[in-house]
C-alpha cells in the first residue's frame, strides 16, 4: 500500500475544520455551565490538543474515535513528548477530555457506548499513568520510557 501524504494532509485539514465547530459547542456549553473563563479556556485547550494533535499525529483520525485512544495518550505519548506532562496535568487532561466527550454525546457526535468505554478507560488506568508520569519526570529513578 502506497502512502500518500497530500491525501493525509487533505484528510486532516479537513477533520481540523470539523473540529473548530465541536470545540466552539464544547465551549458554548462550558460558558453556559458557568466555569471561569480561565478553566473554559484550559478545558477548550486539553481538547483541542488531543483532537487537533495527538488524534492527527500519526493519522487522520476523526474525534469520533478518540474515546478508543485516550490510553495511548495519557499513559504513553501525553508522558514522553508533553514536556508539561505532571501526575496533576494528567488528571486535569482527562478531566477535560471526559467533559468534552460528554459534551459530544450530549449533542450525539459520539455514542454513549463510546462515552463510557473513554470514562472507564480513565478510570481503571489513571493511577497507573498518574506512576508512569512521575518515574518518567524523576531524574533518578531509572526511565522504562528510554530505550538503549
Amino acid at each position: 500500500m502506497s502512502y500518500d501524504y497530500e491525501e493525509y494532509e487533505r484528510a486532516c485539514e479537513k477533520i481540523r475544520e470539523d473540529n473548530e465547530g465541536y470545540l466552539a459547542l464544547f465551549e458554548k456549553d462550558l460558558i453556559a455551565s458557568g466555569l471561569s473563563k480561565k478553566t473554559i479556556g484550559r478545558h477548550v485547550s486539553n481538547a483541542s490538543f488531543y483532537i487537533n494533535d495527538f488524534l492527527l499525529y500519526d493519522d487522520a483520525n476523526p474525534m469520533r474515535e478518540g474515546t478508543r485512544c485516550v490510553h495511548s495518550f495519557l499513559g504513553d505519548f501525553f508522558i514522553r513528548k508533553c514536556m508539561w506532562s505532571t501526575p496533576a496535568t494528567i488528571r486535569s487532561t482527562a478531566a477535560s477530555l471526559k467533559k468534552f466527550y460528554k459534551c459530544m454525546l450530549e449533542h450525539g457526535y459520539v455514542d454513549k457506548e463510546s462515552y463510557d468505554f473513554l470514562c472507564f478507560d480513565i478510570k481503571e488506568n489513571m493511577e497507573e499513568w498518574q506512576e508512569e508520569c512521575a518515574i518518567f519526570n524523576d531524574p533518578d529513578e531509572p526511565n522504562p520510557f528510554f530505550f538503549f
